[in-house]
């Protein structure tokens, strides 16, 4: 159950980091707040309530949705917060099926392999949420296809790609909706061919309306990280971009994530240790490892390239995280100061630093946990997303419902 200031936020329609911006605290301890953790400052309880008062209470699963190649459901938090219910998922990766299954109850355990499960296997749904890996097309020209009595088409074109299988869900079930998350350079790959052939297939072939958008992260969160988002719609709808008020990017800094080590939050093991849940000494760098990464930077710095690690300080904002973290943190590492060799983030700050809340269980190794998380989308991006998109879902699902009933 919610507490109050989770049930405010929520139905204020704002993010963890929107209600920092408009409090002043840190995204940190809103975070904290919002898990039930200490008692909130009462001025920004009576800021939540007045914002929610005006604000539209959501009602309870006002549409439904599935969530493919889910990850550990960083898209699908924004979906929930909006009154989504989620009667669906697929993700094949065993560790993040634990990770998703320990911080999302469903009457439903997380599907495996997508591309082994037909569109009839999966239940009518107004909305599909997809994270999909970009694979590499193989275009052919239509006139050569013909010549040869080759079909054409997004079942062409895409077989073999797991967009195929995203495509194949719409085409079969129709949803008032879709929203599907990729990496910036999608728009680039194969000379931009690549992302034409989605295009084309959204909204030549599946008749859908389709807005896309990349989105830097470092507007809600202490990290650069851009991704590309494409929304569509089966019907006509006014949506347009111009509704994402996005925060200026900076605005929040590494400190809000970081754990303070001044007994200001619980120890939480084997993350933090002792009194003042001090960071544990084992995300520290040995002497070996630090004396290679500066070796390896001073290297490709005298050849001119960029290469090195990334040393960051509270005041920074990082790179992105990527799933490659758990090897050796290079690129983003924090100081502790002169003397002392920096540190990886912990998985909990990794956590926050894609925006989930420390009530987000991370019941794996910390290896799994880093590739999770370097792997996951930043959740106030797709929060905000699923903010400006859910008028526009509810009043096709009305539609729907009305048709239905006459």
């Amino acid at each position: 159950m919610l507490n109050e200031f989770a049930a405010l936020r929520i139905r204020a329609g704002l993010s963890i980091d929107d209600v920092a911006l408009m409090t002043g605290y840190s995204a940190r301890q809103v975070q904290r707040w919002d898990a039930g953790v200490g008692k909130p400052r009462e001025a920004a309880v009576r800021l939540l309530r007045s914002t929610a008062s005006v604000a539209p209470e959501p009602a309870t699963s006002r549409f439904n949705f599935i969530d493919l190649f889910a990850g550990i459901g960083g898209i699908r938090k924004g979906f929930d917060a909006i009154g989504g219910h989620c009667v669906f998922t697929s993700e094949w990766n065993k560790f993040s099926q634990q990770t998703y299954a320990a911080n999302f109850r469903d009457n439903h355990p997380p599907h495996g392999d997508i591309t082994t499960i037909g569109a009839d296997e999966i239940p009518d749904h107004d909305v599909l949420l997809a994270g999909f890996p970009c694979q590499p097309f193989s275009i052919a020209g239509v006139s050569k296809k013909n010549s040869l009595g080759r079909s054409h088409g997004f079942a062409d074109e895409t077989q073999g790609t797991l967009f195929f299988d995203v495509a194949r869900i719409l085409k079969a079930k129709r949803p008032s909706a879709f929203l599907l998350e990729n990496v910036k350079n999608l728009t680039s790959h194969d000379k931009g061919r690549t992302f034409q052939v989605i295009l084309k297939t959204l909204r030549e072939e599946l008749g859908y309306k389709v807005w896309h958008k990349v989105i830097d992260a470092q507007h809600f969160l202490p990290q650069h990280r851009e991704r590309i988002v494409i929304v569509g719609f089966r019907d006509d709808v006014p949506f347009t971009w111009d509704d994402l008020k996005l925060p200026t990017k900076g605005s929040v800094r590494l400190k809000a994530i970081l754990h303070p080590e001044d007994a200001s939050e619980k120890p939480e093991a084997a993350f933090t240790l002792g009194t003042n849940a001090s960071v544990n000494d084992k995300y520290t760098l040995t002497d070996k490892l630090w004396q290679y990464l500066q070796g390896y930077a001073d290297k490709h710095k005298a050849a001119g390239n960029g290469f090195g690690f990334g040393l960051v300080t509270p005041d920074d904002v990082t790179r992105t995280l990527s799933a490659r973290y758990y090897k050796d943190g290079s690129e983003i590492l924090v100081s502790q100061g002169k003397g002392k060799n920096p540190r990886r983030l912990t998985p909990r700050e990794c956590a926050r630093l894609m925006g989930y809340g420390d009530d987000f269980k991370i019941p794996v190794s910390d290896t799994q946990a880093y590739k999770q998380f370097g792997n996951s989308v930043a959740v106030p991006v797709f929060e905000a997303v699923a903010r400006i998109m859910q008028p526009h879902i509810q009043t096709l699902v009305e539609a729907s419902e009305q048709r239905k009933a006459a």
